[in-house]
C-alpha cells in the first residue's frame, strides 16, 4: 500500500487524526454538482448502526466513482460517518439553531450513541466498512447554556449538535468507548482497515 490516502471527507478533525497517525492524505472532496447530503437520507424504520453503515458505504461508492471521473491515480478511497443516537432516535446535523436547541435539551442529563463507520477500498472488490460504537453521558444543562452553546455556532454542521473537542467538553460526564470514535474517526478500526489492505500504522 502506498503512504497516503484520498480522504473523502470535508472533516478537519478527520484530516486531523490520519495526520496524527503519519498517513499522507489527497483531499477528494465532492464536485459542486454532487448533492451529497442526499446520501444522508435515513430510511423509514432503519437503526443508527445500519444507517452509519450504509451511509459511509455510499460515500466510499461516490469517492471512488469520483475518483474515476477525474481521471486520478489508482489509490485506496477512506471515508466515515458518525451519528448520534438517542435510543433508537438518529440525531443528524441540525438544520437550524431552533433545531439545535431541542436536540441539545434531549441529550442534557442523559446516555447517548455515538457511532462512526470508517470504509476503505481502491476499487468495489476491496472496500471493507468497520463500525465503532460509544456512549457518552452529558451533564444536565440549562436553557442559558444551550442557547449560549448555540449561539457559538459550533453545533452546526455537527451530528447531534455538539463537538466533543470544544466546549460541549465541559459538559460530558462520561464516556464508554472510543474518544476519536466520537470525534470522527476511530482510531483501532481505521488502523484495522488499514492493516487488512496491507498498511501497518503500528
Amino acid at each position: 500500500m502506498n503512504n497516503w490516502v484520498y480522504l473523502a471527507s470535508q472533516s478537519p478533525r478527520r484530516l486531523q487524526l490520519l495526520n496524527q497517525w503519519g498517513v499522507r492524505c489527497e483531499m477528494l472532496l465532492p464536485d459542486d454538482q454532487e448533492d451529497a447530503e442526499a446520501l444522508e437520507v435515513v430510511l423509514p424504520g432503519e437503526a443508527p448502526a445500519a444507517y452509519v453503515q450504509r451511509v459511509t458505504g455510499l460515500k466510499l461508492q461516490a469517492a471512488m466513482a469520483r475518483r474515476e471521473r477525474r481521471g486520478l491515480a489508482p489509490g485506496w478511497v477512506l471515508c466515515a460517518d458518525t451519528t448520534v443516537a438517542l435510543g433508537e432516535r438518529i440525531l443528524g446535523k441540525p438544520e437550524s439553531p431552533d433545531e439545535a436547541r431541542a436536540m441539545l435539551r434531549s441529550l442534557a442529563g442523559q446516555w447517548h450513541g455515538v457511532l462512526t463507520a470508517v470504509a476503505l477500498g481502491d476499487s468495489p472488490t476491496t472496500a471493507r466498512v468497520a463500525l465503532s460504537v460509544s456512549r457518552v453521558k452529558f451533564a444536565d444543562l440549562s436553557d442559558e447554556q444551550i442557547a449560549a452553546y448555540v449561539a457559538s455556532q459550533e453545533p452546526m454542521g455537527k451530528a447531534g449538535a455538539y463537538a466533543i473537542q470544544g466546549r460541549a467538553s465541559l459538559w460530558i460526564e462520561s464516556i464508554e468507548g472510543s474518544y476519536s470514535g466520537i470525534m470522527g474517526l476511530p482510531a483501532h478500526e481505521t488502523a484495522r482497515l488499514m492493516a487488512q489492505a496491507g498498511w501497518s500504522l503500528y
